[in-house]
Parts: structure tokens; sequence; C-alpha cells
């Protein structure tokens, strides 16, 4: 399983080999959209390893500039979450899963041929301490669960856990002794 995004920018060679193994070995290509910057400046290249991504994960203002820089006709997050897992798909052993978080409000994430919406975890805002490394803490989680073959609803628990421990800290830090169950 690789998860990749800002390394684009700096060996974009290196990531479509990876792509290209993972795929030919059946393995999971995760990709994270990482920044508005990726699909405005690195459009070509971001649309080389496309192909390859099984699960893309990225956050509703990355989503948007995504659909923008590739003539998507919508801002509706939904749409955007279908048209990407729509875009072509080299290995077909495996449906792309693409998960958008949208800060306070509800997680999109295509599940099979439907767009689905998970509730994130209630929290009064004033405990919102530092937002910083929210959603690469929402990526762990995810990805914590993915690996041992977790269905999507609990990978996104997971995901949804993380993020509200690391949002009520300073810095990307966990407590000593977690409690996802």
């Amino acid at each position: 399983m690789m998860h990749l995004g800002f390394f684009l920018t700096v060996s974009p060679e290196s990531i479509l080999k990876v792509a290209k193994h993972v795929s030919d070995n059946n393995k999971v290509f995760c990709m994270n959209l990482s920044a508005p910057f990726i699909s405005q400046f690195f459009k070509e290249d971001l649309m080389k390893i496309m192909p390859y991504v099984d699960v893309l994960f990225g956050n509703e203002t990355e989503a948007a500039t995504f659909a923008k820089e590739q003539g998507f006709k919508t801002e509706d997050i939904a749409q955007i979450a279908r048209d990407c897992q729509n875009l072509p798909k080299q290995n077909e052993k495996r449906r792309r899963v693409v998960v958008f978080t949208q800060g306070k409000d509800d997680t999109v994430a295509t599940v099979g041929d439907k767009v689905t919406t998970f509730p994130v975890v209630d929290i009064d805002q004033s405990a919102i301490v530092d937002t910083n490394g929210a959603g690469d803490a929402f990526v762990g989680g995810f990805l914590s669960q993915l690996v041992v073959e977790s269905p999507l609803e609990e990978c996104i628990r997971a995901g949804h856990y993380a993020a509200n421990v690391i949002i009520q800290r300073v810095g990307c830090t966990f407590p000593e002794k977690p409690d996802f169950h």
C-alpha cells in the first residue's frame, strides 16, 4: 500500500514506477490530493498517476480545485467524488474509492455506485486547539483500518477518531494511550 501526494512535486517518475508495480501486483495504491497547488501546477503528472489510484483522499478545498482544473462542471463535493471515481482506472479488479473530508461537515465517500456521507465526531468548537495535521491524522486513522481489511465505514470512523484527537491538542501529538475501539 502506498500513500503519496506531495512526493509528486519531487519525483513523478518514481511515483509512476511504484504505482505501476502496485497495480501489476493487485495491491492498494492510495493518494492524497495534498494541497490545491498540486492540482493546479502538477496537473499533468497528477493525471498520469490517477489511473493507478485505488483510494483518493482530499479535503473540500482540494476537491474543488481538482474539479476546476479537470473541467468538471460542478462544485458539489459529492458529484466531484463520483466524477473522480469514474476517471479512467488501470486495475479494474479494484473500484476506486474517493474520500473527501470537509472539516466539521460530513465526510463524503464513494461506496460502490453510491456517494455516501459520514458524520464527523461531534465536538464542542471551544475544544478545538489546533487543526494542523487533522487531514493527515484522518488518513492515518483510515489507513490503520484499511490495512486490516476493515469495511469502509470502519476506516472512516478511525479517520474521524484520529482527526478528532489531533484537533484537541497542540501540534500533531496523540495522547499516550489512545482509546479507539
